[in-house]
């Protein structure tokens, strides 16, 4: 009897506990019971209704299942209609294209040609000068060139001939216009151009060129010899008459390898640091040179006037040094004058020479260093073909370029050091040769005089 309760108040636990959480616990077994009893027909209730609700969506699917397979069987049959379409579409094509070619007959290769006439006009076109005055002359041939299945009609054809005509017509006169320029640094501004046929264009800062792809007008990124710029720019300034001046024929070609050609500045630097050296040799030797000469010169100035006045020697010049002497042994017997003579001199002539025979050194030593130079950029040019082959020639330009400036640095340094050595040397000895024709004068009048 406890057990059959216990299993009662279980089944009643579970029973209540799917039951409504707000129910209340009954408060005898009697209440429990027929709490069970309602339950369980309330529990039967709700499972033939969720019944029902399954066979209804049962139903449903079934019927959208019916519905989906008819749309599959309808989309087959419209896909199975479509190829055939396509397939019809395909020979039909097949037949109006053999139609269009019986039609043409001749028209299509004047049709072929007359699009190939366009391709090569728009080339021509679009990249030449004459667009930056005439600008968009462009499109209608680029419309043209393009592959199309109608044939041109008669105003196209007449755009095509217009535009072919004015390229000509435009090849031979020259122009001005205003228009917008853009500077190196990325500005702009407004200025009056001159254009020479299809050849060149020139503006405020010389030589320009048209960028076709930017479809703008800029400077040449490196101008020519400025007296070729100063030639351009005479001809912009001009109103009438004959200027000569320097027009590229090959549309601009020529004038973009100057922007690849070393400046005396570049090439000046490719010596390296054999070539500083060279410079600094002709440099400190011109120095010398031009001092010697200065002191040269104004000595010999004054030695011409102690000529004019040889009984007052003067301290201030050589020759004056050496009356000096002769007057302070006029006693002695001529041999021992001459010895005096002789030493004075010799005192002189450091003075006089110094400094000469640097410039004769670094005459000698500038061809040497040239040599070297061109030496050690050979040495370089084997390394680097050694190295990377020999497919880009202008990964051995610079050692190139050294070895062949600083051989004509060496050259050119030694030949003004040689001249100036020659200068130098000539004022030394002429003031040398006055103090021996000077010194000979004096020693023989003091012999005669001693024999009187």
């Amino acid at each position: 009897m406890k057990i059959t309760i216990k299993a009662l108040i279980a089944t009643a636990s579970v029973a209540l506990m799917t039951s409504m959480a707000s129910a209340q616990a009954p408060a005898t077994l009697q209440e429990l019971l027929d709490q069970v009893k309602k339950d369980r027909v309330s529990e039967a209730r709700v499972n033939q209704q969720r019944e029902a609700e399954f066979l209804s969506e049962r139903a449903d699917k079934q019927a959208l299942l019916r519905k989906a397979q008819s749309d599959l069987r309808s989309e087959e049959q419209r896909g199975d209609r479509l190829q055939a379409q396509f397939a019809s579409n395909e020979q039909t094509i097949v037949d109006k294209e053999i139609e269009l070619d019986q039609a043409t007959g001749t028209l299509g290769e004047m049709f072929g040609v007359v699009r190939q006439a366009s391709a090569d006009a728009y080339g021509r076109i679009s990249t030449s000068i004459v667009s930056a005055e005439f600008p968009g002359r462009e499109a209608f041939l680029a419309e043209m060139s393009q592959d199309s299945k109608g044939l041109p009609n008669i105003r196209e054809l007449e755009e095509l001939w217009i535009s072919l005509q004015t390229e000509m017509t435009e090849s031979g006169q020259i122009s001005k216009f205003t228009t917008e320029v853009v500077d190196l640094n990325g500005g702009a501004s407004t200025q009056e151009v001159l254009r020479i046929g299809t050849f060149n264009l020139i503006g405020e800062q010389g030589y320009l060129v048209y960028d076709d792809s930017a479809k703008n007008i800029k400077p040449l990124g490196r101008q020519p010899e400025s007296y070729q710029v100063a030639s351009v720019v005479d001809l912009l300034d001009a109103s009438n008459g004959f200027i000569g001046t320097y027009v590229d024929p090959s549309r601009g070609a020529i004038l973009n390898l100057f922007k690849q050609k070393a400046t005396l500045s570049e090439r000046y630097h490719a010596g390296g640091i054999v070539g500083y050296i060279i410079t600094g040799m002709l440099i400190i030797g011109l120095l010398i040179g031009a001092f010697k000469i200065i002191q040269l010169t104004l000595v010999g100035g004054k030695m011409r006037s102690q000529l004019n006045n040889i009984d007052n020697p003067s301290n201030t010049n050589p020759l004056g040094r050496i009356l000096t002497v002769y007057n302070a042994n006029k006693t002695a017997d001529t041999e021992s004058l001459e010895l005096k003579l002789d030493e004075a001199i010799l005192k002189e002539l450091p003075s006089v020479d110094s400094g000469i025979n640097i410039i004769k050194i670094f005459a000698a030593i500038a061809p040497l260093l040239g040599l070297l130079g061109t030496v050690l950029g050979m040495i370089a040019t084997f390394q680097q073909i050694t190295l990377f082959g020999t497919g880009d020639p202008r990964i051995m330009a610079g050692s190139i370029s050294m070895a062949l400036v600083t051989t004509a640095q060496g050259i050119i340094a030694a030949l003004p050091l040689i001249l100036m050595h020659s200068i130098v040397a000539g004022r030394a000895k002429s003031i040398v040769h006055i103090l021996d024709e000077q010194t000979a004068g004096v020693i023989a009048s003091h012999a005669e005089t001693e024999k009187v």
